[in-house]
């Protein structure tokens, strides 16, 4: 999509959500008129009632939605980091606060810890579920890195299981490389947070860091 189509359809989206707008018109039919007191758009040149009610749906917050807003609050986290196969592992502790936000369309997550030998960290991560992909996406930054981390996701059948794949420029080998996250729900009040990457040396995978949260 090019960025005038995608302004467009943002713009578009956000009338059509809001009060006033209560219907798409139909172009085609005269006695399709809204009833007194309610607005009516115009279709742009060349769209349909269908294109625009494509544009509605790839921006009206469902069920997946919901599910990432259950999240919401501040959890209390211990982690255990390893930085390679075989080392010594480390432990800290950290604070992540979930948050939904422009209308319950997305999570803005911040976290707050202590990184062993790095000292204190923090990062952001906005995450939402795209209706026109059909997948979980996510961006991530922290104060660790200088690179944007860009995520997508595959919810478990039973809803308890939520797989990312991030893709990232490893400092090392400086090249894109992928960290595989899964996120597990034990509860409403507990979920564990593990993180898989490849070796920089071997190519390898191994579980980089585990976070085992609860909620306050």
């Amino acid at each position: 999509m090019n960025k005038n189509c995608l302004l467009v359809g943002g713009l578009l989206a956000a009338l059509a959500a809001s009060t006033l707008i209560t219907r798409v018109a139909n172009a085609d039919s005269a006695a399709d008129s809204p009833p007194a007191g309610q607005s009516e758009m115009q279709l742009p040149p060349g769209w349909t009632a269908t294109d625009m009610q494509a544009v509605i749906d790839a921006g009206t917050p469902g069920k997946m939605h919901q599910w990432l807003a259950q999240d919401a609050g501040t959890w209390r986290g211990r982690t255990t980091m390893v930085m390679s196969p075989g080392a010594e592992p480390t432990h800290g502790e950290c604070t992540s606060t979930v948050t939904p936000i422009m209308g319950g369309r997305y999570v803005k997550v911040e976290m707050a810890g202590d990184m062993p030998g790095m000292g204190q960290y923090s990062g952001l991560g906005l995450c939402g579920f795209d209706n026109v992909s059909q997948k979980f996406v996510s961006t991530w930054v922290d104060s660790q890195s200088t690179g944007i981390g860009y995520g997508t996701g595959k919810l478990s059948p039973d809803g308890k299981t939520l797989t990312w794949e991030f893709s990232y420029n490893c400092p090392i080998t400086k090249k894109p490389t992928v960290m595989r996250e899964v996120d597990t729900n034990n509860g409403p009040d507990s979920k564990t947070m593990e993180m898989y990457g490849p070796d920089p040396k071997t190519g390898i995978e191994f579980k980089m860091m585990t976070i085992e949260l609860t909620k306050e």
